[in-house]
C-alpha cells in the first residue's frame, strides 16, 4: 500500500476497526477513508454501491460485522446471519465493481469445527459440525471466506481472508449482554467489587481453553498482510497464547481487586471446549506478535474503568 492511497476502513467504531485506523495513522497512511453507520449502512446494497461508486477507495479492510459473546449469539441467531451476509456480500461486490486494488477480510476462529485436532490447521475447515451457540456467525463467515475466493477465481479479484483467535483490548465491547469473555468477566468483576457483591457468576465450568489476540497486534498482523500476503487461501491469526477459561477468570479477578466468590454454572454452556488455532503459516511469513497477555490485559482493564460509565 502506498502512504497516500485511499484505504477504506469498514467498521472504523469497533474494536478491529478503531485499531486498524490507530495503527494505520500511526504508519504513516494519510488517506484513510471511513463513513459512519448513520451515514452509510453496509447492510443496503444501494447505498454501499453509492459510497463506493463515489469514493472508489484503493484497498479495503472490511473489519465491519455483528459480533457478540455467547449468550448474543445464541438470543439473536437471525441478526447474526442476515447482518453479516448482507454487510460482507455488499463491501466485497462494491470493491470489485470499483476495481479496488485488494480486500482484506476479518472473520473469525469459530469458523472451524466444534471438534477438530488442535492446534487448528486452515485446513481444517468444513470437516466436521461447527458449536450450535454461534453456528450463524460462523457460516456468515465462512460465506465471506468463500465470497473472496470465489470473487478472486472468477475475477482475479485480489481479496484475503484473515481468521484471528479470540479478540480483546482497549474500545471493546463491555456490555454485560452482547461482550466476548475477557470484557465480560472485567466488567463482572469491577461491578462485583464497587457494588460489594459476595460472588460472581461464571458460566460452565471453566475447563475450556481459548487463543486471546491483543486487537492492536490483529491490526498489525493485517496491514502487515495487506501489503506481502496475495493468496486466495485464508490465512489464521493469533498469538500462541492459550488459557482456560478459569485460569482466566482468576487473572481478571486479581487483575480487578475482586475478593468475592467466583460462581460455576454448569447449567449454563462452556462453548467449543478447546480453540488454538496454528499460526505456522502465519510465522513463516515473518510476522510475529509484540504484546504480551500480561501487558494487553492491563491496558484493557485500565481502558474499561476510565470508560466504565457507557458499560456500566
Amino acid at each position: 500500500m502506498n502512504k497516500h492511497e485511499k484505504i477504506f476502513v469498514a467498521g472504523h467504531r469497533g474494536l478491529v476497526g478503531s485499531s486498524l485506523v490507530r495503527r494505520l495513522t500511526e504508519l504513516g497512511y494519510s488517506n484513510i477513508l471511513v463513513v459512519d453507520k448513520e451515514k452509510v449502512d453496509l447492510r443496503f446494497q444501494t447505498a454501499v454501491n453509492q459510497f463506493f461508486e463515489k469514493e472508489k477507495p484503493d484497498y479495503v479492510f472490511l473489519a465491519a460485522a455483528k459480533v457478540g459473546g455467547i449468550n448474543y449469539n445464541a438470543t439473536h441467531p437471525a441478526d447474526f446471519i442476515f447482518d453479516n451476509l448482507a454487510i460482507q456480500n455488499n463491501v466485497i461486490n462494491a470493491a470489485w465493481h470499483v476495481n479496488c486494488k485488494k480486500l482484506l477480510f476479518l472473520g473469525s476462529a469459530c469458523i472451524y469445527p466444534k471438534v477438530t485436532p488442535q492446534p487448528i490447521k486452515e485446513e481444517y475447515l468444513l470437516t466436521a459440525p461447527l458449536e450450535p451457540t454461534n453456528e450463524p456467525y460462523a457460516l456468515a463467515k465462512i460465506a465471506g471466506l468463500r465470497m473472496c475466493q470465489a470473487y478472486h477465481k472468477q475475477f482475479g479479484f485480489n481479496a484475503i481472508s484473515v481468521m484471528p483467535a479470540n479478540l480483546y483490548g482497549i474500545n471493546d465491547n463491555f456490555h454485560p449482554d452482547r461482550c466476548h469473555v475477557i470484557p465480560g468477566m472485567i466488567n463482572k468483576f469491577y461491578n462485583a467489587k464497587v457494588n460489594n457483591l459476595p460472588q460472581v457468576e461464571a458460566w460452565g465450568d471453566g475447563t475450556p481453553t481459548r487463543e486471546f489476540l491483543y486487537v492492536d497486534d490483529l491490526a498489525d498482523a493485517c496491514i502487515f498482510l495487506m501489503n506481502y500476503y496475495d493468496s486466495p487461501d485464508h490465512i489464521n491469526i493469533g498469538s500462541d497464547v492459550e488459557i482456560t477459561i478459569k485460569d482466566l477468570s482468576d487473572i481478571i479477578k486479581k487483575k480487578i481487586g475482586y475478593e468475592g466468590e467466583i460462581f460455576w454454572n454448569i447449567n449454563k454452556p462452556n462453548g467449543t471446549p478447546r480453540r488454538k488455532i496454528d499460526n505456522e503459516k502465519l510465522f513463516s511469513l515473518g510476522w510475529r506478535p509484540k504484546v504480551s497477555f500480561e501487558e494487553g490485559l492491563e491496558r484493557s482493564v485500565n481502558w474499561f474503568i476510565a470508560n466504565k460509565d457507557r458499560f456500566l
